[in-house]
């Protein structure tokens, strides 16, 4: 029988093979290949707990802005309210103060026309009195001349006055 290289590859493997299993290192293979997933799903576990984590931080954060929104929308309408407020209530002001300003002028001006009627009245009598002072001083003469002019001025006087 002759044995060629392969009889010979096949004994040395057996052999091998036997030394591997004399020494237990078959064992230590499955041990190392046992730690190596264990080892990975530990890190699958504490990744998925690392996620679940980020998702609630992620929806906590979310709720936290939608939260922000609607108080920054609620601080908006309450500036907008109170703007609309001091607006009106500055209108309502400025009307006040023009209808005030407009009653004082009309008053000022009522009063500067009821003073320059009172000035021309005045100067009217003034030059009443003189005219009629010369037209009975040139007309009458005398005593009764005199009483005349004197009770004409007084009653002139009281009736412009």
């Amino acid at each position: 029988m002759t044995i060629n290289a392969e009889f010979w590859v096949a004994v040395a493997f057996l052999i091998f093979v036997g030394i591997m299993i004399y020494f237990g290192t078959h064992k230590k293979i499955i041990e190392a290949l046992d730690q190596r997933a264990a080892r990975i799903r530990a890190e699958l576990d504490e990744a998925r707990r690392l996620k679940e984590e980020a998702q609630s931080v992620l929806e906590e954060y979310r709720q936290r802005h939608a939260e922000a929104e609607r108080e920054a929308e609620a601080i908006i309408a309450s500036a907008r309210t109170e703007a609309e407020r001091v607006a009106a209530e500055a209108k309502t002001k400025m009307e006040d103060f023009v209808a005030r300003r407009t009653r004082m002028a009309d008053t000022k001006i009522a009063q500067a026309e009821h003073q320059a009627i009172a000035e021309v009245r005045a100067a009217a009598a003034d030059a009443a009195v003189a005219a009629a002072e010369r037209i009975l001083t040139e007309s009458v003469k005398g005593k009764v001349a005199e009483d005349l002019v004197a009770q004409g001025i007084r009653d002139v006087k009281a009736k412009l006055n």
